[in-house]
């Protein structure tokens, strides 16, 4: 077993500092060279052959866009970790990173007071997805909730070889998405997919924290023939429009009359995560019992497990994205593994199962 290979890019000293030496801190990990730009990056690849980057999106002479866009050209196999600011200008680059094919992105650890509380927040939010996308090339034992893939974008392969049984003839009244790393790029995927008479309104939790879920809306919306928002308290549920729970708070629904409304809060996290599918699947099973539909798509972790119980348990159905066409099979390789899926399928076919449901149960 040897330790993974890590290569810090980052035009601030400060932080290039403060992730070194946080990494340094994991006997699994080693920091085998830092960059302060991307030219300089391209040109110390070849030379330490790295497993995995960590790239800082604002940089000069060569930003890390720039970089990206070459070393996916170079190297397609390199898993390449966003590194941005927790700004709406860093959501939107981040957006963009992901659609050219970062790996994934982590926030930079601003305002936390300390050098230690951001030592900390590295720490804990980037060595387990530096662990995850290369423990199979550094020889330690892969997690058993993930599977490493060199890009953001993946391209399904094969269904799921497991029988499973098909979805009921039952009305739907909602689909509620639950999501995670690899989710902005499955939910561009999935969203043109919908009609602009779609006939259900659709809730979704995307771990994302705040600027980005906005900007994630926006996105969606523009390539997607149905609305997309990022959820509002007090706003009502209709058919043809999607809500996104907005980044730092989680979302559920509540019945106002004749009308569901979506709530908000900022109570504490759930799986280590606010806004957390869980709380958002508890809300939809307790309103809509038998007549919802779940879909979770690729993630991290196992947020979601318990609001598919809770979903399953008022009757309700459950669709899951398979492990080929994931970045990470952690959510819905849970829900899978506890037999909660009525199916299992490749990306591509995620939302023409949808609408089929939606078909059959009216």
């Amino acid at each position: 077993m040897r330790k993974i290979r890590v290569m810090v890019v980052d035009d601030a000293v400060v932080v290039r500092k403060i992730v070194t030496d946080s990494l340094a801190s994991d006997p699994e990990i080693e920091v085998v060279g830092v960059a302060a730009n991307g030219r300089i990056a391209l040109q110390k690849i070849p030379q330490i052959n790295p497993d995995i980057l960590t790239l800082d999106i604002e940089m000069p002479e060569m930003d890390g866009l720039q970089t990206l866009a070459e070393v996916r050209k170079l190297y397609p196999l390199l898993p390449v970790i966003m590194f941005s600011t927790l700004t709406e200008r860093g959501g939107a680059k981040t957006l963009e990173a992901l659609s050219l094919g970062a790996t994934d992105y982590v926030t930079k650890p601003a305002n936390v007071g300390s050098v230690s509380i951001a030592m900390q927040r590295v720490r804990d939010e980037l060595i387990p997805k530096i662990k995850i996308f290369c423990s199979e090339k550094a020889g330690l034992k892969p997690s058993p909730t993930a599977k490493p893939v060199p890009a953001a974008k993946p391209i399904p392969q094969k269904t799921f070889t497991q029988k499973t049984p098909k979805l009921p003839n039952q009305r739907i009244d909602i689909v509620a998405i639950g999501v995670s790393t690899g989710g902005p790029n499955a939910l561009a995927e999935l969203f043109p997919v919908f009609p602009a008479d779609f006939p259900v309104p659709i809730v979704l939790v995307q771990h994302m924290p705040p600027f980005f879920t906005k900007l994630l809306a926006e996105r969606l919306s523009s390539k997607s023939q149905i609305n997309v928002m990022e959820g509002v308290a007090g706003k009502a549920l209709n058919p043809s429009e999607a809500w996104i729970a907005p980044g730092d708070y989680h979302m559920f629904l509540e019945k106002n009359g004749t009308s569901v409304n979506l709530k908000t809060n900022q109570a504490q996290p759930e799986n280590s995560c606010r806004p957390a599918v869980d709380v958002l699947f508890r809300s939809v099973a307790e309103l809509y019992g038998p007549y919802a539909l779940a879909v979770i798509l690729t993630g991290m972790g196992q947020d979601g497990l318990v609001g598919c119980e809770h979903i399953k348990n008022a009757g309700g159905q459950i669709i899951v994205q398979d492990e080929a066409s994931s970045v990470v099979w952690g959510m819905p390789g849970f829900v899978t593994r506890a037999g909660l899926a009525d199916k299992v399928l490749p990306l591509d076919q995620v939302g023409e199962a949808i609408i089929a449901a939606l078909k059959t149960g009216r």
